[in-house]
């Protein structure tokens, strides 16, 4: 037999008609993803399609290296398992979520660039007027749940059904981090604009356009109910983003470039505590600074 909080109603069933609205939200947000998914395979087929019918070849690739920054909306987490043989199942609404960038780890680590939130992209050129390009592209972010917060925590614990506002600590509930890496991983396709109207060699920009969709690796630290584990790294979701921003040539192969990216990130599958998951998604925001170099051939 269940047991309740003092004080708390038992849980109501939900008409029929409610479950099949939330059911139908459920669903359309996924169908939104498959559409982006879709159109962005669609757009690389429909532009290699193209280019192969006017004498496609690789013209050359890019490197780049730098450092980006981050903001999370609100997430509702849904933990599923048993911890020291208690079972839980039950969504924490409302977590918010911060970035921790390390940028002083640049001055203070300067050998270890890996510290502060990174970013690498791998770039190949599709025609020689180098305005379309493949690129993977890879964002080391971290997100962390703010310890602390007082969020309302709906499901059950051991036998216990909760529904209320509940302060949010490790020891009693939890505290929840992908600080190894919320870790995005990317193929983009993008669009240049270079204004070099006077095939100047350096001293020009370049406005861009970047639209790609993948999948994350994220390494979870997590404590459930005052036990940790910092979990291995893990397939455990996908993603889709648009990107947008401008570089600036400063030699001829030599340039820096600053972008702002928004997307959506679906974690379908982190790992917590003794075998447990956790599922979750959110928006972002993301500011990125890289240098990057041409590789002509």
């Amino acid at each position: 037999m269940r047991r309740f909080l003092p004080g708390r109603k038992p849980q109501i069933t939900l008409p029929m008609q409610n479950k099949t609205l939330i059911k139908a939200l459920y669903l359309r947000q996924a169908v939104t993803l498959r559409k982006i998914a879709t159109l962005f395979v669609l757009l690389i087929i429909g532009q290699v399609t193209v280019m192969g019918q006017s004498k496609f070849s690789i013209k050359g690739m890019y490197l780049q290296w730098g450092y980006n920054t981050e903001w999370f909306t609100k997430s509702d987490i849904h933990f599923k398992g048993a911890v020291n043989g208690i079972p839980h199942d039950f969504t924490a609404y409302g977590v918010e979520a911060t970035d921790r960038n390390d940028m002083d780890a640049i001055f203070k680590k300067p050998v270890q660039i890996s510290v502060p939130q990174y970013n690498y992209r791998i770039g190949f050129y599709l025609n020689a007027a180098k305005t379309k390009a493949i690129e993977i592209n890879f964002d080391h972010t971290k997100y962390i749940a703010k310890d602390n917060q007082r969020l309302h925590v709906k499901g059950m614990i051991g036998d216990k059904y909760i529904d209320q506002d509940t302060l949010v600590t490790s020891d009693k509930l939890f505290s929840f981090e992908h600080t190894n890496g919320a870790n995005f991983y990317h193929i983009n396709y993008v669009q240049f604009w270079p204004l070099n109207k006077t095939n100047r060699k350096a001293g020009y920009f370049v406005p861009m356009l970047k639209v790609g969709a993948g999948f994350m690796i994220p390494k979870t630290d997590v404590t459930m109910f005052g036990k940790r584990l910092d979990n291995k790294f893990h397939l455990a979701g996908y993603m889709a983003s648009v990107e947008g921003g401008i570089k600036y040539y400063i030699a001829r192969n030599f340039f820096f470039e600053a972008t702002a990216k928004t997307g959506y990130a679906k974690y379908t599958n982190a790992l917590t505590v003794d075998g447990g998951k956790a599922k979750h998604a959110f928006g972002y925001a993301e500011v990125i600074g890289t240098f990057g170099y041409d590789i002509n051939w």
